[in-house]
């Protein structure tokens, strides 16, 4: 697999920069993903999945290990689950397809360039709670570090697409009254 030179730099600092953690692929039983387009994020995208509503008691790995199965099986043909970094709602987070490999989507916005952070459930349905939203602007502290991202380049899937209300109405009112981008800025600064 090629790796851009600024990616194996970035790696080698990545425990440097991570506070949360990320359970591999193996803790949800997934298969490796097909050979795809390589890139280096310079933007990060939020999604929803936007399939059924799934609570803390409902098991998020067999949700996710079923979106691969059906992201790489006939009716998609994708390389792998289409995001980068899923979150469950318990809080957890979950290994998705290589982060320097493009992510895929149902709609018409070209993902190259975006690493893709997705929220198992449907966020017109459920709500984010205080645990949800620390993890989430940790989570996105740790990858504009890794990939020398700004907060400003930090948007949802509905920012790039018409085609969609993704990430959900809850989800998205964090980013529309801008608390998203000002508390990763401020995890930032604190980090420096």
């Amino acid at each position: 697999m090629f790796i851009p030179k600024q990616s194996v730099a970035q790696s080698k600092s990545m425990k440097k920069v991570d506070t949360v953690k990320v359970l591999p692929k193996s803790e949800w039983k997934g298969v490796a993903g097909r050979p795809y387009k390589q890139h280096v994020p310079v933007k990060i995208t939020v999604h929803h999945e936007g399939g059924k509503l799934l609570t803390i008691n409902d098991d998020a790995r067999q949700r996710l290990k079923n979106i691969q199965t059906w992201g790489m099986g006939p009716d998609r043909k994708w390389a792998d689950v289409p995001y980068h970094l899923l979150i469950a709602p318990d809080g957890t987070v979950l290994e998705g397809r290589n982060p320097l490999t493009v992510g895929e989507t149902n709609t018409e916005y070209d993902p190259t360039g975006h690493l893709l952070i997705c929220f198992l459930g449907n966020y017109n349905q459920q709500k984010l709670d205080d645990k949800l939203l620390k993890v989430l602007t940790d989570l996105l502290a740790d990858q504009c570090m890794k990939y020398g991202i700004s907060p400003k380049e930090i948007s949802t899937h509905r920012d790039h697409s018409t085609q969609t209300t993704c990430p959900g109405d809850d989800i998205y009112s964090y980013f529309a009254n801008g608390y998203i981008v000002k508390q990763v800025t401020k995890k930032l600064k604190k980090r420096q």
